[in-house]
């Protein structure tokens, strides 16, 4: 019998553009991107299995040939995509992964915040398998609150996939409150 894996579906774009248009205001540089190898060991920690990578890309322009030697150093499998500008293809290709997923075994991790998906999550949930979201938390979509059987998990706080604080604003637990951390 094989054994059990974590499936971690990558919706680069998504993340990309949350990352610079909503926490930053710009581009982000490329010591401010997310440590992708970091979310793949904080699956694996946590669901105690392994995990397996699929970086959905938009090439319709270009294949950013570094980028993708990268991903495949890191552990994952890049899905360079093409097709119509006016086309969402990274969300149709991961909608219809999460719709091919739903017919086998293993568990599976969402890192996007777009609402797109929550259908197909939903259908994942099934309690046969675990199914988790990363993302921002405060720019996930709030229709995903509403799916039971789903674990989220902050890509920054959680999965530690980055190497400096990024500047948010959340809420803090009265637990882990610092006032150092506002004392600057």
């Amino acid at each position: 019998m094989a054994e059990r894996i974590s499936w971690v579906l990558v919706d680069g774009e998504n993340i990309d553009a949350t990352l610079g248009g909503q926490i930053l205001g710009r581009r982000p540089q490329p010591e401010e991107r997310p440590r992708w190898d970091r979310l793949l060991s904080f699956v694996t920690d946590r669901w105690n299995q392994p995990a397996r990578g699929l970086f959905f890309l938009n090439a319709s322009s270009h294949l950013p040939m570094p980028f993708v030697q990268a991903l495949l150093a890191l552990g994952y499998q890049p899905v360079p995509l093409s097709g119509p500008a006016d086309e969402k293809i990274v969300d149709i290709a991961i909608q219809r992964t999460l719709r091919e997923l739903a017919a086998r075994e293993g568990d599976v991790v969402l890192v996007s915040h777009d609402r797109d998906f929550v259908d197909d999550v939903a259908r994942l949930a099934d309690g046969e398998r675990r199914v988790g979201l990363v993302a921002f938390h405060e720019f996930r979509s709030s229709e995903f609150a509403g799916l039971p059987g789903v674990e989220f998990f902050d890509i920054e706080y959680d999965a530690e996939a980055f190497d400096a604080p990024l500047p948010r604003v959340r809420v803090i637990p009265i637990d882990e409150f610092d006032p150092a951390d506002f004392l600057r």
